[in-house]
């Protein structure tokens, strides 16, 4: 289940790397590695923070070979949806919600307890998207001024370690804990909904 759902969320990731990288006019091999650095970013940092080395992303051929296949599919069907920044933030959505729960669950199998799994579920689901935007000379969407990124990945991230924690089977955690993230992302962007930022009064002189 959880390799599913790790390959799944690689490969929608990996389209939005793919986007990223086709809207800034990059080659077919810059188009791929994007596709790879977001798709297997977050899982890499995941998996050496837990201990989990070497890597799946560098031990399994599975884990490289959906993101170039990703990078490719972007490239050749860019025409259709390469300059849409809302498509982008649509894979990146999805991708952000997938990508969360995995990185909690799989956390939570090797011991952690509800807090850091949720915690590293949320590192799962943003370290990829900043990859990406740092590769790609752009803000990271989570630095971005008032974006809901974050907080909804721990939230999500929070309700797939705890449902694990209490013994509910992976694949019934899934959906309702996904669908927190992505549909906090897509309803934050719907409504203009923003993360909290601090009040500065006027310079002092």
């Amino acid at each position: 289940m959880l390799l599913t759902l790790d390959l799944v969320g690689i490969f929608v990731f990996a389209i939005s790397g793919g986007l990223v990288a086709v809207r800034n006019q990059l080659d077919i091999v810059g188009v791929v590695v994007l596709a790879m650095a977001t798709g297997l970013g977050g899982g890499v940092i995941r998996d050496v923070v837990i201990g989990a080395v070497p890597p799946p992303a560098v031990a399994d051929w599975r884990y490289l070979l959906v993101p170039v296949v990703a990078g490719l599919v972007t490239f050749r069907l860019h025409p259709a949806v390469g300059r849409l920044e809302g498509v982008i933030r649509l894979f990146d959505t999805f991708g952000l919600g997938l990508f969360c729960v995995a990185g909690a669950l799989k956390a939570q199998e090797l011991g952690l307890g509800p807090a850091p799994a949720a915690a590293l579920g949320m590192v799962t689901g943003v370290g990829g998207g900043i990859i990406r935007d740092l590769l790609a000379g752009r803000i990271p969407v989570i630095f971005r001024h008032g974006e809901l990124y974050a907080i909804p990945a721990l939230a999500g991230a929070a309700l797939a370690a705890t449902l694990a924690e209490l013994g509910v089977a992976h694949a019934v955690i899934l959906a309702p804990a996904a669908a927190v993230t992505i549909g906090w992302r897509l309803l934050a962007d719907r409504r203009g909904w923003r993360a909290p930022v601090p009040r500065l009064g006027p310079p002092s002189s």
